[in-house]
Protein backbone atom coordinates (compact mmCIF):
# COMPACT_ATOMS: atom_id res chain seq x y z
CA UNK A 1 0.00 0.00 0.00
CA UNK A 2 1.21 3.75 -0.56
CA UNK A 3 -0.15 6.94 0.73
CA UNK A 4 -1.43 9.80 -1.63
CA UNK A 5 -2.55 13.35 -0.26
CA UNK A 6 -6.17 13.48 -0.74
CA UNK A 7 -7.83 16.39 -2.65
CA UNK A 8 -8.64 18.65 0.05
CA UNK A 9 -4.60 18.61 0.75
CA UNK A 10 -1.92 21.00 -1.04
CA UNK A 11 1.68 20.76 -0.61
CA UNK A 12 3.11 24.29 -1.29
CA UNK A 13 6.63 24.31 -1.45
CA UNK A 14 8.71 27.67 -1.54
CA UNK A 15 12.68 28.42 -0.80
CA UNK A 16 11.46 29.97 2.98
CA UNK A 17 9.06 27.01 4.00
CA UNK A 18 6.88 23.99 3.09
CA UNK A 19 3.60 24.33 3.61
CA UNK A 20 0.21 22.35 3.78
CA UNK A 21 -2.88 23.83 2.74
CA UNK A 22 -5.60 21.67 4.34
CA UNK A 23 -9.18 22.89 2.84
CA UNK A 24 -11.92 24.10 5.43
CA UNK A 25 -14.69 21.38 4.16
CA UNK A 26 -17.37 21.39 6.74
CA UNK A 27 -20.31 23.32 6.85
CA UNK A 28 -19.53 25.12 10.17
CA UNK A 29 -15.72 26.24 8.50
CA UNK A 30 -17.41 26.91 5.24
CA UNK A 31 -19.86 29.47 6.79
CA UNK A 32 -16.76 30.74 8.76
CA UNK A 33 -14.80 31.03 5.44
CA UNK A 34 -17.91 33.41 3.88
CA UNK A 35 -19.50 35.43 6.96
CA UNK A 36 -16.14 35.73 9.22
CA UNK A 37 -13.37 36.02 6.17
CA UNK A 38 -11.85 33.07 7.40
CA UNK A 39 -9.45 31.72 5.07
CA UNK A 40 -10.16 29.07 2.76
CA UNK A 41 -7.62 27.05 4.00
CA UNK A 42 -5.29 26.11 7.52
CA UNK A 43 -1.41 26.62 6.82
CA UNK A 44 0.57 24.40 8.58
CA UNK A 45 4.35 25.05 8.34
CA UNK A 46 6.62 21.41 8.04
CA UNK A 47 9.93 21.10 9.10
CA UNK A 48 12.37 19.14 5.77
CA UNK A 49 11.49 15.51 6.86
CA UNK A 50 7.78 16.24 7.00
CA UNK A 51 7.92 17.87 3.74
CA UNK A 52 10.18 15.03 2.33
CA UNK A 53 7.25 12.97 3.67
CA UNK A 54 4.19 14.53 2.10
CA UNK A 55 6.20 14.96 -1.21
CA UNK A 56 6.43 11.26 -1.73
CA UNK A 57 2.70 10.53 -0.85
CA UNK A 58 1.56 10.46 -4.38
CA UNK A 59 1.28 6.64 -4.63
CA UNK A 60 4.32 5.31 -6.58
CA UNK A 61 6.19 4.30 -3.32
CA UNK A 62 5.63 2.35 -0.48
CA UNK A 63 5.73 2.89 3.25
CA UNK A 64 9.54 1.34 3.58
CA UNK A 65 10.51 2.79 0.27
CA UNK A 66 10.29 6.64 1.79
CA UNK A 67 11.84 5.49 5.04
CA UNK A 68 14.38 3.89 2.55
CA UNK A 69 14.64 7.41 0.97
CA UNK A 70 14.61 9.54 3.86
CA UNK A 71 17.30 7.65 5.56
CA UNK A 72 19.79 8.49 2.65
CA UNK A 73 18.69 11.82 2.71
CA UNK A 74 18.32 12.91 6.20
CA UNK A 75 20.92 10.31 7.77
CA UNK A 76 21.35 10.44 11.50
CA UNK A 77 18.87 12.92 11.75
CA UNK A 78 15.99 10.71 10.77
CA UNK A 79 16.51 8.41 13.20
CA UNK A 80 14.87 5.77 13.71
CA UNK A 81 13.15 6.01 10.53
CA UNK A 82 10.81 3.44 10.50
CA UNK A 83 8.86 4.03 13.37
CA UNK A 84 8.97 7.94 13.17
CA UNK A 85 8.00 7.41 9.34
CA UNK A 86 4.91 5.14 10.45
CA UNK A 87 3.46 7.34 13.48
CA UNK A 88 3.98 10.48 11.54
CA UNK A 89 1.77 8.86 9.00
CA UNK A 90 -0.63 8.03 11.31
CA UNK A 91 -1.20 11.21 12.53
CA UNK A 92 -1.71 12.35 8.82
CA UNK A 93 -4.38 9.82 8.25
CA UNK A 94 -6.30 10.70 11.54
CA UNK A 95 -6.40 13.79 10.46
CA UNK A 96 -7.85 12.96 6.89
CA UNK A 97 -4.72 13.85 5.03
CA UNK A 98 -3.66 11.20 3.31
CA UNK A 99 -5.70 7.72 2.00
CA UNK A 100 -4.00 4.77 1.37
CA UNK A 101 -4.20 3.45 -2.58
CA UNK A 102 -2.27 -0.07 -4.24
CA UNK A 103 0.55 0.30 -5.59
CA UNK A 104 0.55 1.78 -9.56
CA UNK A 105 3.85 0.05 -10.83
Amino acid sequence: MSPVLTATVRLDRSEEASILLVERKSWLERLSVRFLKQPAYFRIRLDDLGTQVLSQCTGNQTVQEIAEELGTRFGEAAEPVLPRLVKFLQIVEEHGWIRWEKEKR
